[in-house]
């Protein structure tokens, strides 16, 4: 072991040193977010394509060529200490953040432009333009407001809104990186209210990127015919000398380079973990970690060996999809093998890491067209551990079970009172059954898994990602499973909502039926519940407000709200309202909170106040008030919005 690799322990009086290899743990580990604080920073005037390129090459120049020192600054919010208590992180986003506010400035005629603000030589993508998804009017409007900041003012939104830090860590940031007025740039950014949620936007995450062609006219005007030959030549010879279906060793992976000892015996198959067919059932957990290894290609080392390099190092052919919150980097040591056989017309092998499962398809027939695929279970056990998706075709999806599940099946959430459909499993792979995550226009069926065993039935969820959501009724503080009888009746009317947490990193949902309320005119109850989206990184939840009047299909959305306690297990409150019309055709307001509510008070464009968790008044069409509540303790709750 040479000495260039290994820093020495920092004395009382020394700053703590970065080597090489924690620097490059934590930027494999935290990749996404560090290419998404890159890309917001930077001015929006370099344009889409440009942008995301430049944010992958400063990101990736930021690691260090040999050890280094640096004065960790830790984070004085939530959300980031996990982070921030690795000094490889703050090493590297310190790094990141001053080679991007580098890069800002135009170059001086006078003075040679420095390396950060010359256009990237890699990564570098011929042919195409790479940009993020679509952003919707949110989305623009902020990366409108920011391009009217400064560097160094965007650069404080951004840990602020992003990284979760104070005021002071953000100027403790700006001032290692070399901003001359920290205090300054914080003020600036404090014009511009944090949008935390949007920060986190698929529309700002230059690592889920479309691809557009580049000007073709242009390319076809400087292309020469006799090279574009060649090149064909030379790619059908390459071909042609491939032995078997055309897929080298390392079938879609990109080229490999100097890898530690570690990070080659993550990449052995023989060194995959296997897990024993029995081993579950002596086992003190339920988890993925007693999963056997089942499929039958299990023991074919030659697809555990593509799989493994594209999980390391995917090429630009390889479709790369991630559920928030999850670091997509390869595997720090030898993953254990979940599956790996033939479903449908894609060979399809399955790890797990420890934190992560990582799904890897190819075509049985060619080598193009590979997928990799990423989803958090970190500490997930039970219902959250009983399946992950296995494949998706023409609208389908197939699920690999538990070894514990006894019998699936499928059933149509908005009807409780219809049966299952038989799933098997058939050595713990499902039959299809028709994906509500992929279904569009107007929801007239919402089909779900459900799961049974020895401890009981079960209801999960496709929400387009590669693990379901687990699905329960009840008070937060105490959900209860969502396959009985009345909690069928009470998530019916609801199913339809679960569209709006597709692709957010869902971990369970849970619906509580917290009111009932007579109407005023006599009509019957209305019930009121509050589903609640928990997810995998364990922030950022999602939570609806809902109303459903006696013989409505569905319920209607009355409120939403994300990154609140309201509804769930540390605050199990909630109080929402909205305009009703009769049938004779007069307006109310109905507002209505949970039991332990005391009094709620209208303010606004409505004003009325009730003794109770209930609240009737007269108002007008279109009028808009302001709710408060008091619980039994005292304490004031507002009304989500």
């Amino acid at each position: 072991m040479h000495s260039q690799d290994v820093a020495p322990r920092p004395t009382r009086h020394s700053k703590p040193v970065v080597d090489v290899e924690q620097a490059q743990a934590a930027l494999v580990a935290h990749y996404p977010r560090l290419v998404r604080l890159a890309y917001l920073v930077l001015p929006p005037g370099l344009g889409r394509s440009r942008r995301v390129l430049t944010a992958h090459a400063l990101t990736q120049r930021a690691l260090p060529r040999g050890r280094a020192s640096t004065t960790v600054i830790p984070t004085q919010g939530k959300g980031g200490e996990a982070r921030d208590g690795d000094p490889g992180y703050s090493f590297i986003r310190l790094r990141v953040v001053r080679s991007v506010l580098e890069a800002a400035p135009p170059p001086k005629r006078a003075a040679w432009p420095k390396r950060s603000q010359l256009p990237p030589l890699l990564p570098r993508v011929w042919g195409l333009r790479l940009i993020p998804r679509a952003s919707g009017a949110d989305e623009l409007a902020l990366d409108q407001r920011l391009s009217t900041l400064s560097g160094a003012a965007r650069a404080a939104y951004v840990l602020r809104g992003l990284e979760k830090l104070s005021e002071d860590g953000v100027r403790k940031v700006l001032a290692a990186a070399g901003v001359a007025d920290p205090a300054a740039a914080v003020q600036e950014a404090a014009g511009v209210p944090v949008h935390g949620a949007l920060l986190g936007s698929p529309a700002f995450d230059p690592c889920a990127l479309q691809a557009r062609p580049t000007d073709l006219m242009r390319r076809r005007q400087h292309t020469k015919a006799a090279l574009a030959a060649a090149a064909a030549v030379a790619v059908c010879g390459a071909l042609l000398a491939l032995p078997g279906d055309g897929r080298g060793p390392d079938g879609a992976a990109a080229p490999s380079y100097a890898q530690n000892p570690a990070a080659r015996a993550a990449l052995d198959p023989a060194r995959v973990t296997k897990v024993a067919p029995t081993a579950w059932r002596t086992a003190a957990r339920t988890d993925l970690s007693v999963w056997p290894a089942r499929g039958n290609l299990a023991g074919d080392s030659a697809l555990l060996r593509r799989a493994l390099a594209v999980w390391a190092r995917p090429s630009g052919s390889v479709q790369v999809s991630v559920t928030p919150g999850t670091p997509s980097g390869g595997p720090a040591g030898p993953p254990q093998l979940l599956y790996a056989g033939e479903v449908d017309s894609a060979r399809v092998v399955i790890f797990y890491d420890g934190l992560r499962v990582a799904r890897y398809a190819e075509p049985k027939n060619g080598a193009m067209g590979a997928a990799l695929d990423f989803a958090r279970v970190d500490a997930a056990t039970g219902a959250e551990a009983d399946a992950v998706v296995l494949d998706r075709v023409d609208g389908n999806v197939r699920y690999l079970t538990a070894p514990w599940v006894t019998k699936a099946g499928e059933r149509d959430l908005m009807k409780p009172a219809s049966g299952t459909m038989d799933l098997g499993p058939a050595d713990g792979v499902t039959a299809p059954l028709a994906s509500p995550a992929q279904q569009t226009g107007s929801c007239a069926s919402w089909n779900v898994l459900q799961l049974t065993d020895d401890a009981g039935t079960r209801l999960l969820t496709d929400l387009g990602e590669l693990t379901p959501a687990h699905l329960t009724v009840g008070r937060p503080t105490a959900p209860q499973e969502a396959s009985g009888a009345a909690a069928l009746r009470t998530w019916s009317p609801f199913a339809c909502s679960l569209a709006a947490m597709r692709s957010q990193g869902v971990r369970s949902v849970n619906a509580w039926e917290y009111a009932r309320q007579t109407l005023p005119d006599g009509t019957g109850a209305a019930t009121w519940v509050c589903t609640r989206a928990d997810t995998w990184r364990g922030d950022e939840p999602r939570v609806l407000a809902q109303f459903h009047t006696p013989g409505g299909a569905l319920g209607a959305v009355v409120a939403k709200a994300e990154s609140v306690p309201a509804c769930g297990a540390k605050d199990p409150h909630v109080l929402a309202g909205v305009l009703w019309k009769s049938a004779a055709g007069g307006w109310y307001l109905l507002a209505a909170g949970s039991k332990d509510t005391a009094s709620i008070t209208a303010s606004g464009g409505v004003s009325g106040s009730a003794r109770g968790n209930l609240l009737a008044v007269r108002a007008k069409h279109g009028a808009e008030a302001g709710l408060t509540g008091t619980l039994t303790n005292g304490k004031t709750v507002s009304g989500l919005r």
